[in-house]
């Protein structure tokens, strides 16, 4: 797996050793959704460090994941003179007319991560491979329960992230792609018969909502049954789903804790692999990302066109967003510390 993290790496090696431009000091808005994820701290400070390295002024907000908030934080950095938009939507269907006023002033615009959707006036989209995220998490479920080597059948139960994320329906298809053959030959048994984003999604990633829907999944659904894994597609929701587990007695005694996916490494989730509760993350280097937007936002101020990886995918109601996208990898208790503290991503003393 970590040569995975390896290939993702050489992959940048193009983007981060470009010619250091002398920046003009240039504004450049940078809107995050919400501090509630540590994962979003972070891509914010990496993204204002390699400005201000860069020689721009980076105006960073975070909007609490309320819409209005962002709206007003973004339509602000545009009244105020930012050159380049870097958003990370809270919903990225709303955010049209906004972007309709930054286009008129001729302000670039980078969907961060998440993609804006129903606008136009959207230049590129930074992000990782979603679909894959997916893949990887389903493949580490398959993988742990032994389904390759005929085990089963194995009782599963579903999760998916937020409905106004795009992003959200990636991780469900990539992850179905790998579930549903072992679905279709009941190697694997939803016992709730609850699939499909429109039953499985948990509205702006709510740890609390997929705990009581956990709760409820396994009062209604798991008398006298026992769950063998739980597909997550975030840590957030991981730590609310093993405490719902936990609740009712999984992890102790005879009752051994489904194996639970999990997205972004985030500190809380890497010490529950490492204590044998949660089993798996997905590690997307919020590092790697920034360098690839500020890569992006280097080309437009120097009127060059920004490299790109991926011209097909990313289609969001009204054009193809030219899109660069970064591989993820899969962390277990087996590579944590090879993925995650040999990379410098965190510091041992953290756990």
């Amino acid at each position: 797996m970590f040569s995975g993290l390896m290939l993702g790496a050489t992959a940048l090696v193009g983007l981060s050793l470009s010619p250091a431009f002398a920046a003009s000091g240039d504004m450049i808005g940078v809107a995050m959704p919400t501090k509630s994820s540590a994962r979003w701290i972070d891509d914010g400070n990496n993204i204002v460090a390699q400005l201000k390295a860069k020689g721009y002024n980076p105006d960073l907000q975070y909007a609490d994941d309320d819409i209005p908030n962002q709206l007003a934080q973004i339509e602000n950095m545009v009244t105020k003179g930012a050159k380049i938009l870097v958003i990370a939507s809270i919903d990225g269907t709303t955010l049209t007319d906004v972007l309709q006023k930054a286009a008129d002033k001729g302000v670039k615009v980078i969907a961060y991560d998440r993609l804006i959707k129903g606008s136009p006036n959207v230049d590129y989209y930074a992000t990782f491979d979603n679909y894959k995220v997916g893949v990887l998490q389903a493949t580490s479920l398959v993988d742990a329960l032994g389904l390759k080597d005929g085990k089963g059948p194995f009782n599963i139960e579903l999760f998916g992230g937020s409905p106004d994320d795009n992003n959200a329906f990636f991780f469900y298809n990539g992850a179905m792609s790998v579930l549903q053959p072992y679905l279709d030959s009941k190697k694997l048994v939803v016992q709730s018969g609850q699939m499909g984003m429109d039953k499985v999604s948990t509205l702006r990633w709510d740890p609390a909502v997929a705990q009581a829907r956990m709760d409820n999944l396994l009062s209604a659904y798991y008398t006298g049954k026992h769950v063998d894994a739980v597909l997550s597609p975030y840590d957030g929701l991981s730590i609310g789903i093993i405490s719902s587990l936990k609740g009712v007695g999984y992890g102790s005694g005879d009752m051994k804790m489904p194996y639970v996916s999990g997205q972004d490494c985030e500190v809380q989730s890497i010490k529950s692999i490492i204590a044998g509760e949660q089993y798996s993350s997905i590690f997307k280097d919020t590092r790697d990302l920034a360098k690839v937007t500020v890569a992006m936002i280097d080309a437009m101020e120097n009127g060059k066109t920004p490299e790109v990886n991926d011209t097909k995918t990313y289609n969001n109601g009204k054009k193809v967003v030219p899109s660069y996208l970064l591989t993820p990898v899969v962390v277990t208790k087996a590579n944590w510390k090879a993925a995650l503290i040999d990379t410098g991503y965190y510091k041992a003393s953290q756990f």
